[in-house]
């Protein structure tokens, strides 16, 4: 007896590769072989560029903090460094938004991390 290839479970699978591979460009949104091999990779850029992103944005946020830390007369290690001395618990992504939004509220931190600074030394 021959042995069935195209059974529901084969043309769902396949069906399913092909939906995924909906606008890419030439054979690799028609033919299955080269579709299959189009989504797998998509796939695993897509799961490997999720965790790359969140590493983009917390360097985003630290050059953010930065600069504007050194147009306040100090680097962003000496800012975070004042921050922690005075007890000021503030995530990056917070403190960047304030140096993008606030500029004012911003300076009022510097001013706080340069007393926490000079109060240890």
């Amino acid at each position: 007896m021959p042995r069935a290839t195209s059974g529901p479970a084969t043309r769902q699978r396949r069906k399913k590769v092909l939906k995924m591979a909906e606008g890419y460009r030439g054979a690799k949104s028609k033919l299955y072989k080269t579709a299959r091999e189009a989504v797998d990779r998509a796939l695993k850029n897509a799961y490997k560029d999720r965790r790359r992103r969140k590493r983009d944005f917390r360097s985003l946020w630290i050059i953010r903090i930065n600069a504007a830390a050194r147009l306040n007369g100090l680097s962003y290690s000496q800012f975070m460094l004042g921050l922690k001395r005075k007890e000021i618990a503030l995530n990056r992504k917070v403190l960047a938004d304030i140096a993008v939004m606030d500029e004012t509220g911003f300076k009022k931190l510097a001013e706080m991390a340069k007393e926490g600074i000079q109060k240890a030394s």
